[in-house]
């Protein structure tokens, strides 16, 4: 039996402060599978590792520090996914070491994290409330298949003239992650539906 999950997190910047921030965002996201592991007495842990290379060492330094936890590595697609997770990271990122990584353990915000947060148009008005043009936001309802171009270019104009700004990553991603519907994220995008499963199965 697993007694702990750790989440190797893509993002957050280059200082601590933004680091912690983006992690509580993401703990509330996660709230439902922190909740679970709580009543198992399964620790949880989220590290926010900044970009992607550091994401990928801080994942592979845990695989081998935590052997016996169940170690997720969570990353922007940063293309379209045509291929298995691991698959796809071998392909976009040839230079990382992934010969021993699990399929289970390898999970894609896809094409970006973006992608989560236009699911939920709801919280998106919420945040940004008076100004703030739904009609700027692409109509796919598969958000994994909006280009990561087509993603920023919809949240610029949508939040250009709104009372908060306009969209910006480290101002805004961790708030945003607080206030979005996991249930309705994961209807949206199979890759986050896919992660909650594979946790929710480690939890078991």
């Amino acid at each position: 039996m697993v007694t702990e999950i750790r989440l190797y997190v893509e993002g957050g910047g280059d200082s601590k402060e933004t680091k912690a921030n983006l992690r509580h965002g993401f703990s509330t996201f996660f709230q439902s599978l922190v909740e679970q592991a709580r009543k198992k007495n399964i620790r949880w842990n989220i590290t926010v590792c900044g970009g992607r290379d550091a994401t990928h060492k801080g994942f592979l330094n845990s695989l081998k520090n935590h052997p016996k936890a169940f170690n997720v590595l969570l990353v922007d697609a940063e293309e379209a996914v045509t291929l298995p997770p691991l698959q796809h990271l071998k392909k976009r990122d040839p230079s990382w070491c992934l010969s021993d990584v699990c399929e289970e353990s390898c999970h894609l915000m896809v094409q970006m994290m973006e992608a989560w947060f236009i699911a939920d148009r709801k919280a998106l008005l919420d945040f940004y409330g008076n100004g703030f043009k739904e009609s700027a936001l692409p109509g796919n309802r598969n958000v994994e298949n909006i280009g990561k171009a087509a993603i920023e270019s919809a949240l610029k104009s949508a939040t250009k003239n709104s009372s908060k700004g306009e969209y910006h990553k480290i101002r805004h991603g961790s708030k945003l992650l607080e206030r979005v519907d996991n249930n309705i994220v994961r209807s949206a995008a199979p890759h986050c539906e896919r992660l909650f499963g594979v946790i929710t199965t480690q939890l078991a």
